[in-house]
């Protein structure tokens, strides 16, 4: 073997808090070759990130401590550097790619002012120079027409372009490790594709070498040489890629291996119940221009869209980010205005005024995609969950209140003796779970569930997905499930319609979707959800 370009040595991380200290990081061991990709492979609280950002010194300092530990790069000890060192070092030798840019661009930034910021600080560029740089970087990620995104801000960019942005301020003062924190965890099927094979193709052209955490086994699968299993702070295996996957020897390893969304849906019943109908359905944003703020175009984010969805069935509404999942979704849900008909069990309501909605709120409910972002820090969760019950069921006392989130909460799988605690002090697939209970206590008809499992561990999908299947089936729910996950999808859903471009393309059964695609972009995004490395690139407009 050549020397390594990063050696990891017996680290431990230790976190101090409330006067007592707790072990993040045991005694972790691990090297990465030049041109080499290495995967630390676990769930949330593995410990995967916390080593990844001890790697640049990245930790909140001093409340993080190494008890044990060596980091060696080009002849020094990253934990023993001199932060003028390692400022030489972060950027220059190694970058990072975090998990979610939204949170690490920064908002008030044109995507140019913040690559020209990494190119001025590292290389001395500016004016001119770092412009036709920046323009180069976007280009080499796959951004299209990058001269019209130079004065974009984040908010105005898709999360697939917002990580390309990300991807190309790691590249800009060509690194020698990149270290990639979840880097498609929260896009979709295609766009996790490409991100993927723009990794692979950088690694080939430029002998990158990369660390790339993940909870993801079959990205791992595709794009690492070495495989790291982590789980309570320890490296409990590790291997070659293809000998771990083809002969696991841990039992945490085959756990990881096994866990993906199971089970059948109940089968399609065009006979049940109808609760929602959507006709021609259309939300279009207008599009201002000049002095005056004339409207000039709009933007068909939902163009004349038709849908049912029935009592104990799914629909399942997938497509990439920007096709307009998540909007018709808020429409039919008359969270926001739209043109078209729409009826809720039997009611126009698509006339209704927002305050003349009220009314219905209880029976229609939402689940969004991060429970972190949906729950309030500074309620209980027995607050958070009872919210609801203070507005629609007024008649209530607080005992029976307080019997209702205790019964809802043992219905979605979680300790009742918690509600008194914060989201904080919760793992993602409890805090989704919350959010599940938070909108099951007002026994709601109609469940719209926006991406509800897309930040989640592998195995806490699989058991969040298990958790709808059996709350559908104990109250006859009717759900609206968006999600870019397909896999997620077949588990669940009855019903699908595929969008693009704020219109449907392709729409059947589950079993005809699934097994018979019309579509080539169908069939793009059931190979890129199945078989990554099968997946046609170029789908997506960037």
């Amino acid at each position: 073997m050549n020397q390594p370009l990063l050696s990891v040595r017996d680290l431990s991380v230790a976190f101090s808090q409330g006067g007592g200290t707790s072990i993040a990081v045991d005694h972790v061991s691990f090297d990465i070759q030049p041109g080499e990709t290495v995967a630390l492979v676990g769930e949330s609280g593995s410990g995967k990130s916390v080593t990844a950002l001890s790697v640049l010194k990245l930790l909140p300092y001093p409340a993080a401590s190494h008890p044990s530990g060596e980091i060696h790069y080009g002849g020094m000890d990253l934990l023993k550097a001199a932060e003028p060192q390692l400022r030489g070092v972060r950027g220059n030798d190694i970058s990072m790619i975090f998990q979610e840019p939204m949170t690490s661009l920064n908002p008030l930034h044109s995507i140019e002012r913040q690559i020209g910021e990494v190119l001025k600080l590292h290389r001395g560029m500016s004016g001119e120079k770092a412009r036709a740089r920046t323009l180069e970087l976007l280009h080499q990620v796959g951004i299209r027409e990058p001269e019209k995104r130079l004065d974009a801000f984040p908010h105005q960019l898709s999360g697939g372009q917002r990580q390309r942005v990300m991807i190309a301020m790691a590249l800009a003062n060509e690194p020698k490790l990149l270290i990639a924190d979840e880097p498609t965890t929260a896009l979709d099927v295609t766009v996790q594709a490409q991100i993927l094979e723009l990794l692979a193709d950088l690694k080939r052209k430029r002998g990158l070498s990369m660390l790339f955490i993940t909870h993801d086994l079959g990205i791992v699968r595709r794009i690492a040489d070495r495989v790291c299993v982590m789980t309570k702070g320890k490296i409990v295996e590790t291997g070659p890629t293809a000998e771990i996957f083809a002969n696991p020897q841990h039992e945490y390893t085959r756990h990881l291996l096994a866990a993906e969304p199971k089970g059948q849906p109940p089968a399609a019943d065009l006979e049940a119940e109808t609760v929602m109908t959507g006709r021609d359905v259309r939300v279009w944003f207008p599009i201002k221009k000049g002095f005056l703020r004339k409207v000039v175009d709009h933007v068909k984010a939902v163009d004349g869209i038709d849908v049912t969805v029935r009592a104990g069935q799914t629909l399942g509404v997938v497509g990439e980010s920007g096709s307009g999942k998540t909007t018709l979704g808020l429409a039919l849900s008359r969270m926001i205005s739209s043109q078209g008909e729409i009826t809720f069990r039997g009611q126009r309501i698509d006339q209704r005024s927002f305050r003349e909605m009220r009314p219905l709120r209880r029976e229609m409910q939402i689940v969004f995609q991060d429970p972190f972002g949906s729950l309030s820090p500074r309620m209980s969760v027995s607050e958070i969950i009872e919210e609801g019950l203070k507005i629609h069921e007024k008649r209530l006392s607080a005992e029976e209140r307080d019997q209702m989130v205790v019964d809802v909460l043992e219905e979605v799988g979680l300790d009742p003796a918690a509600r008194f605690r914060y989201p904080h002090e919760f793992s993602g697939g409890q805090r989704q779970r919350i959010a599940i209970a938070r909108a099951m206590v007002l026994k709601p008809r109609f469940v719209m569930l926006d991406e509800p499992t897309s930040a989640l561990d592998m195995s806490v999908q699989a058991q969040v997905v298990d958790l709808l299947r059996d709350l559908q089936k104990r109250h006859d729910l009717a759900y609206l499930f968006i999600s870019h996950d397909l896999k997620v999808v077949r588990a669940l859903a009855n019903e699908v319609i595929v969008m693009r471009n704020g219109k449907v393309v392709e729409t059947g059964t589950a079993e005809q979707i699934f097994t018979e695609p019309q579509t080539d972009y169908t069939r793009a995004l059931i190979a890129a959800a199945f078989d990554i490395k099968t997946a046609p690139t170029g789908v997506v407009s960037e």
